[in-house]
């Protein structure tokens, strides 16, 4: 190992504890960056990876639009009611509520596509049926954070970490996010959901302690009664997601003009732009068909589209450009053409690293999206070297990345159900490892032996 990349884990060892120690992430992602790009003589290169990250709108376009989209949900009940619909079947069962609310976030993450506006439409409506049925708070705000976070947003067409995979490979037939939604992602994603669903509901049963006497006093609040259901507003959150599956391959039931998203090319080819400029259009027409849905608030609809949209940019893509400087930085240094090395010599090494690492790094910064679109590069070439599928290797490496993201006691989910059930972060975090831990493992172990 050369001293670049020495230095390289040196700094990300102290970043590490400078951020256990609750220094803020992006200080200590982008300090560490600056840092290493000095050292390694490579700090126009870092500086440059900020500015064109910052502005790139592969990132901000879809992030934006989508965590706008779900503001404008949240204005218009259209989350609640789709989560009333789905929970309602669950509540005369005790023995479901389990599994069933980490289900039900999980499906409601897939079109809304942010973990934590996933958990603040799901959490009140659930989380006093779980405590209502004596789970204790920290067991509620695990199965709430498990739901929300353990990667339902990848089977969206429009989520970031596809379009990274889609860049990386463009060429490659399955690369398209509508085909990795179809294709390579469901077998990794809901093999992990369903060990980590099973490993939390026997944790939950037999070895997390039940609510406390205290906690179930009378004076605890009744589960609310579920409102009365209304159909079109429970769709509404479904309709980005079904126009992204209906416009793409294999469907392609219909196209939308090019000249809508992109200007024409002289050479007819099609812009790149237009695949992710086309996320942002069908969250804007969920917008739209969300104020038809519920006219009674669509004269502030926009408004909260737009706040959504800098909540998004303030609080997502700003990991993800401090995360990836980071990830440059640590490339400069030699650390990804040390890890090429090492994975020629031991190519078993590959499968377990490429969904081993994201999830460690996601565990530091809080971000599945940043983890991805830092580190999947370090793993795409040696891929192609060896032979093996990058677009299938990138969905371990996303769900890695999601599965680090939710044990992260840093990351926004995390801190949005520690708040909702006044629990700790670092209490929840620590829950939730073991079931993440043996879905990845399993997942993993699925893909060695080819079974996956």
């Amino acid at each position: 190992m050369e001293s670049g990349s020495l230095a390289a884990l040196l700094i990300a060892a102290v970043a590490a504890l400078l951020i256990l120690r609750g220094w803020d992430v992006r200080l200590v992602l982008l300090g560490a960056a600056l840092l290493l790009g000095a050292l390694t003589n490579e700090l126009p290169r870092v500086v440059r990876t900020f500015l064109s990250t910052l502005a790139n709108e592969k990132f901000v376009v879809p992030i934006c639009s989508a965590m706008g989209f779900a503001y404008v949900l949240r204005h218009t009940g259209c989350d609640q009611q789709l989560v009333y619909l789905l929970l309602r079947p669950l509540r005369p069962v005790r023995g479901l509520l389990i599994p069933g609310v980490i289900v039900v976030a999980f499906v409601v993450n897939v079109p809304v596509i942010s973990q934590t506006s996933t958990a603040a439409c799901v959490g009140p409506v659930a989380l006093p049926l779980l405590r209502a049925a004596g789970y204790s708070a920290a067991t509620a705000g695990a199965c709430l954070l498990l739901g929300a976070s353990v990667g339902g947003e990848l089977l969206n067409p429009g989520a970031p970490e596809l379009l990274t995979i889609a860049a990386a490979n463009p060429d490659h037939p399955l690369a398209p996010p509508t085909l990795q939604v179809r294709t390579t992602l469901p077998p990794v994603v809901l093999t992990q959901l369903v060990v980590a669903l099973v490993v939390c509901w026997l944790l939950s049963r037999w070895w997390w302690p039940a609510a406390s006497e205290a906690e179930a006093s009378p004076q605890s609040r009744p589960p609310p009664p579920l409102a009365r259901h209304r159909w079109l507003p429970a769709v509404v959150p479904l309709v980005p997601l079904l126009l992204l599956l209906a416009v793409g391959p294999p469907f392609a039931l219909f196209e939308v003009p090019e000249q809508w998203l992109v200007a024409a090319s002289p050479e007819g080819r099609r812009d790149p732009a237009y695949h992710t400029r086309l996320i942002g259009l069908a969250m804007l027409v969920g917008v739209v068909v969300a104020a038809i849905a519920v006219p009674a608030c669509a004269k502030d609809c926009m408004r909260l589209f737009f706040e959504g949209a800098g909540y998004g940019l303030a609080q997502i893509v700003s990991l993800i450009v401090t995360a990836h400087c980071f990830g440059t930085a640590m490339e400069a240094a030699g650390l990804a053409r040390d890890l090429g090395r090492l994975l020629q010599a031991v190519p078993e090494l590959l499968v377990p690293l490429a969904a081993g690492i994201p999830l460690l790094f996601a565990v530091l910064c809080g971000s599945g999206m940043a983890s991805t679109q830092s580190l999947y590069g370090f793993f795409q070439e040696p891929a192609l070297a060896l032979g093996i599928d990058p677009v299938a290797l990138g969905a371990l490496t996303a769900v890695g990345s999601a599965a680090g993201r939710t044990m992260s006691p840093v990351a926004a989910v995390t801190l949005l159900c520690a708040q909702l059930t006044g629990t700790p972060p670092l209490v929840l975090a620590r829950r939730v490892c073991v079931p993440l831990l043996a879905g990845i493992t399993v997942v993993v172990a699925l893909r060695l032996l080819e079974w996956l």
